[in-house]
């Protein structure tokens, strides 16, 4: 049976978090703050006001996604990205040279690279050439030192969802966390799992404003649990590790929810005709069922097509180097304008490269 204080590290159980004048100061009716040591001057950005502390917890922020995700506002982290959420879950609960992780191959490389830097081993148990969970071989590497698995869903770079019901099959006999990376949900036709953290006190949903929301460049990354979890995520967090500047355009963002609708129901309209139109390539083997704003698109020449489309101003990611994905390009769907140009593209490199 999960128990989180079982998974929980030691060190981590007894830290007494920093605390910041924000913390100990919470709300905005005050006319002066001279508690911080800011700049009561102002900002050297004229323009903006720059010069106070952040909300260290970003309750203005969260409390609108709660009400768009239709969850609690206590089951919400907020980070720099996904991959401040990634890091914190792997500092939190694996020791470091003595604990380990499970991944899925292929996908998303940030599991990989925040395990490393923290000196967490990882045990990779390949996906099936359905692109789904091998429940025996997961079942066969879990050890008492297996803290996280990571499932990305929809899974990056096949664009796939994972079956659901082996996740839950993962959530009720794992005794450590299972977290759940729906960075492309916004794409799928299938709804994610927020609606189950009640049923499940080991799952983590990972979610992002970089994808559908378009705002890669912003930097805002959430991560969904219950309570329990998330104080102790807030616990290891950097004071203030969402700006000032990120917050207020996130709250300005969150009012352009049906905004962002339009947008992926475009680029879903984007995928289909290029789901319709890739087949006819000759190079083109096959193409992975997509639940994503992105195709993977196995060829018989990818190096050589890569190279050809980066020497046209064209890029897209060479993923024929991993598992499952010989010969295989990923290609973000992108506007009507540039599918036409890529369609160009391979048409020109197909009378080149014919035969």
């Amino acid at each position: 049976m999960f128990n989180l204080n079982n998974i929980l590290r030691e060190n981590i159980k007894a830290l007494t978090p920093y605390s910041s004048a924000r913390d100990e100061f919470k709300g905005s009716a005050s006319d002066v703050f001279l508690d911080a040591n800011e700049n009561s001057m102002g900002s050297s950005l004229t323009a903006l006001k720059l010069n106070r502390y952040p909300d260290p917890l970003q309750w203005d922020v969260k409390e609108k996604i709660a009400k768009i995700k239709n969850t609690d506002i206590k089951n919400i982290f907020l980070g720099n990205g996904s991959d401040e959420a990634i890091d914190i879950l792997i500092r939190a609960f694996c020791n470091p040279g003595k604990d380990n992780i499970i991944i899925l191959p292929p996908t998303y490389g940030m599991y990989e690279v925040a395990a490393k830097i923290n000196d967490v081993k990882i045990k990779a148990v390949n996906l099936l050439k359905t692109y789904q969970p091998d429940m025996p071989g997961i079942k066969k590497a879990i050890d008492k030192n297996t803290k996280l698995i990571f499932v990305c869903s929809p899974n990056n770079p096949t664009g796939g969802i994972i079956n659901i019901r082996n996740i839950e099959t993962l959530l009720e006999t794992f005794n450590g966390i299972v977290i759940v990376d729906e960075a492309y949900i916004d794409f799928a036709d299938f709804p994610g799992m927020l609606n189950d953290l009640s049923k499940y006190p080991n799952l983590v949903i990972l979610q992002t404003f970089s994808k559908a929301w378009g705002l890669a460049g912003l930097r805002m990354g959430m991560a969904f649990a219950r309570p329990d979890i998330i104080d102790v995520m807030n616990k290891i967090k950097a004071p203030y590790n969402v700006g000032d500047l990120a917050q207020k355009l996130m709250l300005q963002a969150l009012e352009n929810s049906s905004m962002v609708k339009g947008m992926v129901k475009s680029l879903k309209a984007e995928r289909a005709k290029m789901l319709k139109e890739l087949p006819n390539f000759s190079f083109v083997t096959s193409i992975a069922p997509s639940d994503a704003n992105f195709l993977l698109v196995k060829t018989t020449c990818a190096d050589k097509l890569y190279k050809f489309l980066i020497d046209n101003n064209m890029v897209v990611r060479n993923r024929s180097n991993l598992p499952l994905c010989e010969g295989g390009l990923r290609i973000t769907v992108g506007t009507e304008e540039e599918n036409k140009k890529l369609l160009a593209l391979l048409k020109r490199f197909e009378k080149i490269y014919k035969g």
